[in-house]
């Protein structure tokens, strides 16, 4: 395949296996600053995907309730695909805290008894929002966090 300028369309999609959390992209600036993007993988890609009301509200609560566990999250959004999020830190290199940064911030999703600035005035679709279905992802994806190192499925021998 030719080499492409985004570094996930040179990811083969059919190697990976879901859910995972790997680092997609490092960037330094010119002063110095280093910005980590991670992909944060729910679904299989190809094979499952997210609803959008649960992916939405999923979307809003771990941007809020992340940066509880950390000042150094930049931004953290849904893929298109609607397979996974991408997680974006400065400064930040320790890949085990970042997964303890994810587990968190799931938790927090379950606990949680609203989607935040889930209305008309902070949100530009606010009519598409699920509570129950991001709680939902959030069980999901925390029931696999042994799995999250694994992006590729091992071959054998």
């Amino acid at each position: 395949m030719k080499k492409m300028n985004v570094e996930s369309f040179n990811l083969d999609h059919t190697k990976v296996v879901a859910p995972y959390v790997r680092l997609a992209g490092e960037k330094t600036g010119a002063k110095g600053d280093t910005i980590r993007k991670y992909d944060i993988r729910f679904k299989q890609p190809n094979k499952e995907h997210m609803e959008m009301p649960g992916l939405h509200s999923l979307e809003h609560m771990m941007a809020e309730h992340s940066r509880n566990h950390s000042d150094q999250i930049i931004d953290i959004g849904p893929m298109g695909c609607q397979t996974g999020y991408y997680l974006s830190l400065i400064n930040h290199d320790d890949y085990e805290d970042v997964l303890r940064i994810i587990e968190h911030t799931l938790e927090d999703v379950i606990k949680a008894d609203e989607v935040p600035a889930c209305n008309e005035v902070q949100c530009g679709w606010a009519a598409s929002h699920s509570l129950e279905g991001a709680k939902e992802l959030a069980r999901e994806m925390l029931a696999k966090k042994d799995e999250w190192h694994q992006v590729f499925a091992q071959e054998t021998v």
